[in-house]
């Protein structure tokens, strides 16, 4: 059987019909057929045909008892009916139980694969559009990782998400702020609402006030009709304000505003739209520093900052890399059609080992790039060359919300744990020979390794 083609299940009762069918079909489809209507239903639940061409009047089960009972199953086959000549009252019946169309005997084949062919486009265009939706969905609810401060992150999320409260995503450029606000709203009150996001920092100032509150026609030049801001197109869903940060003061007073009264005044109107939308906002910034330094104003920080989460940096959750790099792997080898490849110990090493300054967002470019570069297997070599090249391209360091013993403390331990790593690989795992490698005292180093969270043995070969 040709698993390439779409499975049709052809159930008559008369052979020679049934029989004719099966010749004339098979080389565009994958047959199987029926006797009758019990036979009809126990295929249908066994070998799960795409298309169903179903005689109307077949014994044990008449056709539409078998529509009936094709309602209890969850994703059902199309079902084209076969009525006789003088029952196109029979075939209505059949169409408003479920079946997708009829045709009546004596029919010309060509009828009859005109609407296979209908059907046929339909069930694949269903299929793609569901192959769609499931990707969005393992995009928007996987949360990749079972290290101690991810499994505290999805307990968190899943306590903020069961209420309507204002919820502040703090954390380092990349580490996945969208990611965790659509986890809230999908676990949320109203999941089946909007979720709309809006880069703060992506939108000019003289534009941002018009992307957020909407517009009347003739309000500014280029303004040609009236057009909804995103705390309007977010109503009864979630509005996501990432970098919030970067708002001006003259912006963030209209947004406290809206918070407050639960409504926006759309630029050149002198009406109130009523506003109805969860909101949860981020930044990589230090916003209690921007309070202090007069560049955010309080009253919009402590209605904003209901529920603060803190969301780990990748350094932090080095466990997760390796699953994390699998999960985009997968994604990438699959977009490019390169199934043949796998992941080698030494590309885990190398990712294990780097820092990781960009977070998840580098971890998963670098992947696609790895993949996509590489020819019959893992370019590890590649990998390693351009990871060098990020380091020493890098800008340099921050606090990036830390304060300085922190951030220090956080480099401090990249630095140690890639030199240790350095003398583990050269020594092949033997940490008297890396101590003397390092000029430092054995004792000390199992320390330092201990202290790091590292371990000595996957170096040895």
């Amino acid at each position: 059987m040709n698993m390439n083609k779409l499975k049709i299940l052809i159930a008559d009762d008369e052979a020679v019909a049934r029989e004719g069918l099966m010749r004339a079909l098979k080389q565009s489809f994958a047959t199987i057929e029926a006797v009758d209507g019990r036979d009809t239903w126990e295929k249908i639940q066994a070998e799960k045909p795409a298309l169903v061409l179903l005689d109307l009047s077949m014994p044990i089960l008449t056709g539409i008892e078998v529509l009936q009972l094709l309602k209890k199953v969850d994703e059902p086959p199309l079902v084209i009916m076969i009525t006789a000549h003088g029952s196109e009252r029979s075939a209505v019946a059949a169409m408003k139980a479920g079946a997708y169309d009829y045709v009546t005997k004596p029919y010309k084949l060509t009828e009859l694969r005109k609407i296979l062919d209908h059907a046929t486009e339909k069930i694949l265009l269903e299929s793609e559009n569901k192959r769609l939706r499931d990707t969005l969905t393992e995009d928007s609810e996987s949360m990749i990782g079972q290290s101690p401060s991810m499994r505290l992150l999805k307990k968190t999320i899943h306590k903020v998400a069961e209420s309507e409260v204002t919820v502040h995503l703090t954390g380092e450029s990349g580490t996945g702020k969208e990611l965790v606000a659509r986890n809230i709203h999908d676990q949320g009150q109203r999941p089946d609402g909007p979720f709309i996001a809006v880069n703060c920092a992506a939108l000019p100032k003289e534009l941002i006030e018009s992307e957020l509150f909407g517009f009347k026609k003739g309000a500014f030049s280029g303004a040609n009709k009236d057009t909804p801001g995103k705390f309007q197109l977010a109503n009864n869903g979630t509005l996501f304000l990432d970098e919030i940060g970067d708002m001006d003061k003259a912006c963030q007073a209209k947004v406290l505003r809206a918070l407050e009264e639960g409504e926006v005044t759309p630029l050149g109107s002198t009406s109130n739209v009523p506003c109805n939308a969860r909101i949860i906002t981020a930044t990589n910034q230090d916003l209690h520093q921007l309070v202090t330094s007069g560049d955010f104003r309080e009253d919009l920080f402590y209605r904003i900052c209901v529920v603060e989460v803190a969301i780990p940096p990748l350094r932090d959750r080095r466990s997760d890399i390796l699953p994390l790099a699998e999960h985009f792997f997968k994604r990438f080898i699959a977009t490019s059609n390169k199934y043949d490849l796998e992941i080698t110990t030494e590309v885990c090493e190398i990712l294990l080992n780097h820092s990781w300054p960009g977070n998840v967002r580098e971890l998963r470019n670098v992947i696609e790039s790895l993949v996509v570069l590489s020819g019959d297997e893992l370019d590890h070599v590649q990998l390693e060359n351009q990871l060098l090249r990020r380091d020493s391209n890098s800008v340099g360091y921050s606090l990036d919300g830390r304060d300085f013993k922190a951030a220090k403390q956080a480099y401090t331990n990249d630095l140690e744990t890639s030199l240790i790593s350095e003398a583990l690989r050269s020594t092949k795992g033997n940490i008297s020979k890396a101590a003397e490698y390092l000029g430092m005292k054995r004792q000390f180093l199992q320390q330092k390794i201990k202290q790091l969270g590292m371990d000595a043995r996957k170096y040895i070969p």
